[in-house]
């Protein structure tokens, strides 16, 4: 007998649904990219052109805001007068190198923790993750003063140190759930064979890579994106791309096009990073979500 295809009508309460979840999508969609494609339009206009917009509630001229002749003027001005491009490789050091110590620190932290069982272990790995929860600007008055104690103010050392002070407990708390995700079967083979503890840990490494290579892209975008650290302790030699950005803005003239410029160069980047590993953060956030 020959099988009949069941053909499946969404009932009217279905089709609202999906409805209203397109058109929220929808609205979220633009919601969130219009700040973007209105920066990175405007960084491509003149001063004139860049206030050149349709009277309000006139939204059949609407287009007036894409008619404009295209000048790379702001862009050369924050490369050549701006020294944008000094401030670009110290956000580019600051991030990458406290994402590297942070790793490398707060994997054998992790694995530790995963991995030995001591008295005090869930007090010991719930201080780490405290320390965290506490806001940036009630640890900057003691930070600042034990880095300038130290001649670490406005260097990229103190900067990296002061973007590590809180990526490293994020990294352990992270790092950790991966860890406890691997067999401990696995390390037992190998040292059985032979291999010190520190070389079972490493025959693990590749099985945590998505959760490590997560890590490195969240603390990246930390460190990229923070302006506090960056303003106090980075101030003078380490001026990273948010405080020149802010900088821009001055009592007697705020330069539209140079921080429209100046956005596009600082968020560029990151989306860039985010769209070329987004199929590996994903997989890396997601590890150790389902117990076995």
């Amino acid at each position: 007998m020959a099988s009949q295809d069941v053909v499946h009508y969404d009932t009217p309460l279905q089709k609202a649904l999906r409805v209203s979840a397109a058109l929220f999508l929808a609205v979220y969609l633009i919601w969130t990219l219009l700040p973007f494609v209105i920066m990175f339009v405007s960084s491509f206009k003149d001063l004139l052109e860049a206030f050149n917009l349709p009277a309000v509630g006139d939204w059949s001229g609407v287009g007036i805001f894409f008619e404009f002749t295209p000048t790379f003027e702001h862009y050369s001005s924050l490369f050549s007068e701006g020294n944008f491009g000094r401030y670009m490789a110290n956000s580019l050091i600051a991030a990458g190198g406290s994402a590297i110590v942070s790793v490398v620190f707060g994997s054998l932290a992790a694995y530790s923790l995963s991995r030995v069982e001591f008295r005090g272990k869930k007090d010991l790995f719930f201080w780490i993750i405290s320390t965290r929860m506490a806001p940036v600007v009630a640890v900057m008055v003691p930070l600042y003063s034990i880095f300038r104690t130290l001649d670490l103010v406005g260097t990229l050392p103190g900067l990296i140190l002061a973007y590590t002070t809180f990526n490293l407990p994020f990294a352990i708390w992270i790092l950790k759930g991966f860890f406890d995700n691997v067999p401990y079967a696995i390390e037992e083979s190998q040292m059985v064979d032979g291999s010190t503890r520190f070389q079972a840990f490493w025959s693990i490494v590749p099985l945590v890579a998505p959760g490590i290579g997560a890590f490195v892209v969240l603390c990246i975008l930390f460190a990229w994106n923070d302006f506090l650290f960056a303003a106090i302790i980075g101030s003078g030699g380490a001026k990273t791309l948010p405080v020149a950005t802010r900088e821009l803005v001055q009592p007697q003239n705020i330069q539209w096009g140079s921080i429209m410029a100046a956005g596009v160069v600082t968020t560029a980047p990151m989306m860039l990073l985010g769209l070329v590993i987004r199929k590996y953060l994903v997989t890396g956030l997601t590890m150790g979500a389902v117990k076995e």
